[in-house]
């Protein structure tokens, strides 16, 4: 029997945080269930996030997770998940200077 592709190979390029979208990364602080994630991002800000149908299907978000979230402006800080980057992805952003491993370690607390 052959293994389903796992997505190590995605096709294009990764999205990166764009202020004009208003998207910004964050860290998947834990599963609340529901398709929701409680996330922390950049802003030092807690979110609730919403996983997509077509990303609830394809991409499991675990506990310190990198993902890409864009909050829906409005006060009960919420949002939904754009993207999750894969390990090497998240190395290539710290190499960028995006993040930096302490705030994937201050994610978790």
């Amino acid at each position: 029997m052959a293994r389903k592709d796992r997505g190590r190979d995605r096709k294009g390029e990764m999205p990166l945080p764009n202020e004009e979208e208003g998207t910004m990364l964050c860290v998947v602080r834990r599963n609340l269930g529901g398709g929701f994630l409680e996330v922390f991002c950049k802003d030092g800000e807690i979110y609730k996030a919403w996983i997509p149908g077509k990303m609830r299907r394809r991409a499991w978000m675990r506990e310190g997770d990198v993902i890409l979230f864009l909050p829906w402006g409005s006060k009960d800080m919420k949002g939904e998940v754009v993207y999750r980057y894969l390990r090497d992805e998240v190395k290539k952003l710290i190499d960028m200077g995006l993040i930096t491993e302490d705030f994937i370690e201050e994610g978790m607390e």
